[in-house]
């Protein structure tokens, strides 16, 4: 069925000398594929689909990291490159190689990067010990054209002096491996000072060369967060590979960019201090060789937040004496169990659909990362779960917690825990945590609806999960009710929110402190963070409550401006001044057609727009769980839809954005859902398979682009985009902070999600599905468009939505009968508002 496909990539890759992947990534996932599809059998390796370097181009920069991980695993190896590389790994052939690194963030943006402490590079020192080239310019190297590597639990890439340099992991440790030229005699330098934001605020190493052994660990700057806080790191690396290799030379090193250039043979201690002159860091580390020209060496890696004691015993519990081939196979299994809670027909399903479903579900696991036991600072020694980068849970509310809700209820509860405990610690829950440090807020406190999300649907289970609602309860609250004295990094600037029902503009605010812009973005998300607590109040059945933070969710409403006009249509959301006069902003500043390309839109202090990483255009949709109401403000429903196809057509709309992400199925509640598919097949094969072609032929692309580490339209936010691609190829969207889901169309016939603590299955089934219908514009006369759901055999209320407590939590049979007669209504009820009485009891 996929032969085309492998007779295509086989194309695309002659003449093709800069694509960084090896060509044989995408080959293989299509003969997996293909495999797969003709034996039909039960037995199916999910790995085998998954490409870990969509998201790595360079051109619309996924910031994913491919490195080898376990689910959630603490470490990511990977090799760090230069340039603009915030997860290490970037397949630009134009930057050079630092290292392989342990430490690693997946899909963060950050300008600076995030982590890549103690990079190991591999030399070649002709000239003997001091010839080597150990500071961080001098031993950058280019790495071979298509020689990178990876599929889950494993990485690897070449050197252009034909080193290769592979990883597997546990959660906590790794090995590298490392084959030199025959004949060569390897050297390798650690490195102490140089992670990728070079914040090293000083640290020691120690090289024991009886037990070779080097323990290595320091201080480090945050990458998303205030520059005055430091996090601790630690490392472990055996040398010996239980003794079948042998040291040779060692010693330490230090250098800068201009001259200095020191080692000092047999040498075994380094302590150095922040250098507090300012400047770059000063460069520092180990040196080492091997004795015999062995072609190959292994390094035996432990990584630890608390000391290199702990560092060097995971090392030990973690991965002992075991193989690089059993580490890298537990590994694999792990992502098996992991990706196999959702299968699909492969047999009928398009070989793209696969590739882009598995890969989004891939990553999806991979953040954020399981510190447990981990822990520093404010959370040391504590009893709780602990799971650090966060970042951002503006990010992540609105898809990565609803797809977890179906599957994973067990890790979901580990992470809610780690967000109430971040309450019982600090006083707030964290926003926007990474580094083990706090990060800068964003809406709010987003925290707030990932919490709710849980609790609306386990709360039966909650205590058997771990979760004490009333705990939970109560940090909700906190962040509804308490203002931090500083809101940058986590909590609301609540006071004067509660004051003048919105957030003004250029307010006297006497008690707290933080950056007084993004007003009309942070009245909006406030306001939806009311309703998450108003959400988890129903379910706890706190009824005062419940209609106290029903109101406070209406305060959306405050901002917004009847009276300002863009492309001819009325109202627009806006800031405001306490006095009750707005702020004019235009709609279009900060869109994608904004003019002044010089213009702030995100935390910058001269942001004036009113709005964070957005324009009012796309802001003005933004009322989750009141859109009827947002519909009335707009004019009613002709109006609202053809304001809505305005917005698509005319560029307002950013697939990459997280507040767009609920905008294409908007139309579902103008009781049109027919226009949510065709929009939502736009958005996919237009933003997700970076081709801009009608059909979802091939995410690797041609001779001509980089499609196949792009497939992404930005920064994948933690797996924010890997969630939402992932929806809409399951044809569902969910409504944050409740147990709905919108039914769109899926691009599957079949699939079934399986709950293993809840010990459901749910298969949806997609009657009269055709593989046609995966194109934009869908062909006339095929099948697409929902005639009728099915929920274990009976009519379901709505075409539009399914409830989780109907659905995917009692198990059974889903049939959604496609059509292809367009112009379908919801046949019944039209997705819930609040203010039209939805969402009126807990489940």
């Amino acid at each position: 069925m996929v032969d085309w496909l492998l007779a295509s990539v086989a194309a695309a890759c002659i003449g093709t000398t800069y694509a960084q992947p090896s060509p044989e990534v995408q080959v293989r996932i299509g003969a997996a594929i293909t495999a797969a599809q003709a034996s039909n059998s039960t037995d199916i390796d999910y790995t085998a689909f998954v490409n870990p370097f969509i998201g790595t181009d360079y051109t619309n920069y996924g910031d994913v990291c491919p490195g080898a991980s376990v689910p959630f695993g603490m470490v990511k190896f990977t090799t760090d490159f230069t340039g603009y590389a915030p997860a290490g790994y970037i397949s630009d052939p134009s930057q050079k190689a630092r290292g392989m690194s342990p430490l690693h963030d997946s899909g963060t943006g950050s300008s600076l990067g995030t982590y890549g402490n103690f990079e190991v590079m591999p030399l070649l020192c002709p000239g003997g010990f001091d010839t080597c080239t150990t500071t961080l310019s001098a031993r950058e190297r280019y790495r071979k054209n298509d020689s990178d590597d990876a599929s889950p639990g494993y990485f690897s890439t070449t050197l252009d002096n034909d080193i290769k340099m592979e990883a597997t992991s546990t959660r906590r440790a790794g090995l590298e491996r490392f084959t030199f030229p025959a004949g060569s005699k390897p050297y390798f330098v650690l490195d102490l000072a140089n992670d990728l934001p070079a914040s090293f605020a000083g640290g020691t190493l120690d090289i024991d060369p009886k037990n070779g052994r080097i323990t290595i660990g320091g201080h480090y700057g945050s990458s998303f967060g205030p520059g005055v806080y430091h996090y601790q790191a630690f490392a472990c690396y055996d040398l010996l590979n239980s003794g079948t290799q042998k040291l040779s030379e060692y010693g330490v090193w230090t250098g800068d960019t201009y001259g200095l250039d020191a080692k000092g043979l047999g040498q075994t201690h380094l302590n150095l201090s922040q250098n507090i002159i300012g400047g770059t860091p000063y460069q520092s580390g180990a040196l080492f060789s091997y004795e015999g020209n062995p072609e190959q060496v292994i390094l035996r890696v432990g990584v630890s937040f608390v000391s290199t004691d702990q560092a060097c015993a995971n090392a030990e519990e973690e991965i002992g004496t075991s193989s690089f081939e059993k580490i890298q196979t537990a590994s694999k299994a792990l992502w098996q169990e992991k990706l196999s809670k959702i299968e699909i027909d492969i047999v009928n399903t398009p070989p793209n659909v696969t590739e882009m479903l598995y890969s989004s579900l891939y990553r999806a696991s991979l953040t954020p990362n399981n510190a447990t036991l981990e822990t520093q600072g404010a959370f040391a020694n504590t009893t709780s779960f602990y799971f650090d980068s966060l970042y951002c849970s503006w990010d992540t509310f609105r898809t990565f917690y609803p797809l977890m809700t179906l599957h994973s209820p067990v890790e979901f509860a580990q992470i809610v825990d780690t967000y109430i405990d971040g309450w019982r610690k600090l006083g707030w829950m964290p926003e926007c945590r990474a580094n083990n440090l706090p990060g800068w807020t964003q809406g709010g406190s987003s925290g707030d609806n990932i919490v709710a999300q849980f609790a609306v649907n386990y709360h039966n289970e909650a205590k058997a999960l771990g979760i004490d609602l009333d705990e939970l309860y109560a940090a909700v609250v906190t962040d509804g009710q308490v203002n931090p004295p500083e809101w940058n990094t986590m909590g609301r600037q609540v006071n004067v929110y509660k004051q003048f029902s919105y957030v003004p503009f250029a307010v006297l605010d006497t008690g707290s402190t933080g950056r007084q812009t993004r007003e009309g973005s942070r009245t909006l998300e406030y306001a939806f963070e009311d309703f998450g607590i108003r959400q988890v109040a129903l379910a706890l059945n706190k009824t005062d409550d419940v209609e106290y933070y029903t109101n406070r969710s209406y305060w959306y409403r405050n901002v917004w401006d009847p009276t300002v006009d863009s492309d001819g249509y009325e109202g627009f959301m806006q800031k405001r001044f306490s006095n009750g006069t707005f702020y004019y902003t235009d709609p279009v500043d900060c869109s994608p057609l904004d003019t002044r390309s010089s213009r702030e839109c995100s935390l910058q202090e001269d942001n004036l727009s009113g709005f964070y990483e957005s324009s009012s255009w796309e802001y003005s949709w933004y009322a989750p769980h009141d859109t009827e109401h947002l519909i009335e403000l707009m004019g009613g429903n002709t109006t609202f839809m053809n304001r809505l196809d305005h917005f698509f057509d005319k560029g307002y709309y950013q697939a990459g954005n997280e507040p767009s992400f609920q905008t294409p199925i908007g139309y579902h509640y103008a009781n049109q859902p027919w226009r949510s598919v065709d929009r939502v097949r736009d958005v996919v094969i237009n933003n997700f398979n970076s081709g801009k072609v009608e059909k979802l032929w091939l995410i690797w692309g041609d001779a001509d682009s980089d499609t196949g580490t792009a497939g992404l339209p930005g920064n994948d936010d933690q797996a924010a985009m890997a969630t939402l691609l992932a929806f809409h190829l399951l044809g569902l969207y969910p409504v944050p902070s409740t147990t709905h889901y919108l039914i769109i169309s899926p691009f599957t016939p079949k699939y079934t999600i399986h709950n293993s603590y809840l010990n459901t299955s749910t298969t949806v089934t997609v009657t009269n599905y055709s593989a046609a219908s995966v194109a934009y514009p869908i062909p006339d006369g095929v099948p697409a468009y929902v005639e009728s759901v099915k929920i274990n055999g009976v009519q379901a209320k709505s075409r539009c939505y399914i409830d989780f407590y109907d659905t995917f939590r009692v198990g059974g049979e889903i049939e959604i009968v496609v059509t292809k007669d367009k112009k379908y209504d919801c046949g019944g009820r039209v997705p819930e508002s609040l203010s039209t009485g939805g969402f009126a009891y807990a489940r």
